[in-house]
């Protein structure tokens, strides 16, 4: 079996020069990188994944931190992230935090046992001051889908709070008053900001908020189906329903037609997300996207870029605008 020695020697290079080859290091010309992938195949030489980690100082894994394994949100981001380093060469370990402080720990305190090269999280439960700290250590971090102050340029995020007001102006500018609201858990950040957002709307329009037109939901599509019926119940004016995610408006949704409310001549509904199932729903949802992938992507390229020295193909955004998506739930009031 043919060593890197023997790939060296017939290359004409330097060990080191070989280990950058196959760590993919963008700072070997492309001359020298063909050279030495010339003599690899000749050799039949198959890199060793152990001695090529402790040769290089790197492992070539990035450790991701998702939320939840299921759903279309999650699904959406683990794809993107996992689709754009392997196209580098890096793989991916995957592991949940199920929005629970001690949870996220112990998973991040697992990818770093795995010696990642990196950490990407959606850290829901931990503090700022904990990711902070992170963010100070050895290994680099990035999150998705939350600021953070004094690191931002660590963090991809998408404006939660303009994104909670764009759904429920959406629903006031077709003239609804009475507009329920059904949150994500309001110890989120994200909840809380796009519930700011939503009584910003109300306050702008001169609409007064109603406590009985909020229900806390979970995120999951039963909490949503919940939430309908707590607005047939509780507030039963309400012409027009914003949700802050996809799965509850999908909830709703459902609640509503077993109800015999017609979408949308008789109820409006509003969604947070644009994941895929959204455009397939009976009717098609009007939602706000909340563009996952592209923080996905971005972050994905912050550290080919910070750790890999493999430059992005696109300049690296670190804020994103939402922007309503009109379909077919959002009709005038008559």
């Amino acid at each position: 079996m043919a060593t890197i020695y023997q790939v060296s020697e017939a290359a004409g290079v330097s060990l080191a020069t070989v280990s950058r080859v196959m760590n993919g290091n963008a700072k070997v010309s492309e001359r020298t990188r063909k050279k030495v992938e010339e003599a690899m195949a000749k050799l039949g030489y198959q890199p060793n994944a152990i001695a090529q980690s402790l040769a290089s100082n790197r492992t070539n894994s990035v450790g991701l931190l998702v939320s939840e394994l299921h759903g279309s949100y999650f699904g959406d981001l683990m794809s993107t992230v996992e689709q754009v380093l392997k196209q580098n060469g890096k793989h991916v370990f995957i592991t949940a935090g199920h929005v629970d402080e001690s949870r996220e720990k112990e998973a991040i305190e697992f990818l770093q046992s795995r010696r990642c090269d990196a950490l990407i999280l959606h850290a829901e439960a931990v503090s700022d001051d904990y990711l902070k700290k992170l963010v100070s250590g050895k290994t680099p971090v990035v999150i998705i889908n939350r600021k953070v102050d004094n690191i931002d340029e660590n963090c991809f995020f998408v404006d939660n709070e303009t994104g909670g007001y764009i759904a429920t102006q959406a629903a006031i500018k077709q003239g609804h008053k009475h507009i329920g609201y059904i949150s994500g858990p309001l110890f989120k950040k994200d909840a809380s900001d796009r519930l700011k957002g939503h009584k910003k709307a109300l306050e702008e329009a001169g609409i007064e908020f109603d406590n009985k037109s909020l229900f806390e939901g979970d995120y999951h599509e039963s909490s949503g189906h919940e939430g309908m019926q707590h607005m047939r119940s509780q507030f039963s004016k309400m012409t027009a329903l914003v949700c802050a995610n996809d799965e509850m408006a999908s909830g709703a949704m459902t609640a509503a037609r077993e109800s015999g409310i017609d979408i949308p001549s008789q109820l409006s509904i509003v969604g947070f997300d644009n994941v895929l199932f959204s455009r397939y729903l009976y009717p098609k949802l009007t939602t706000v996207d909340n563009p996952i992938q592209a923080m996905g992507e971005m972050a994905s390229y912050w550290v080919l870029d910070n750790v890999y020295d493999i430059k992005p193909k696109k300049p690296i955004e670190h804020l994103f605008v939402p922007q309503i998506i009109e379909r077919d739930t959002l009709s005038s009031i008559e």
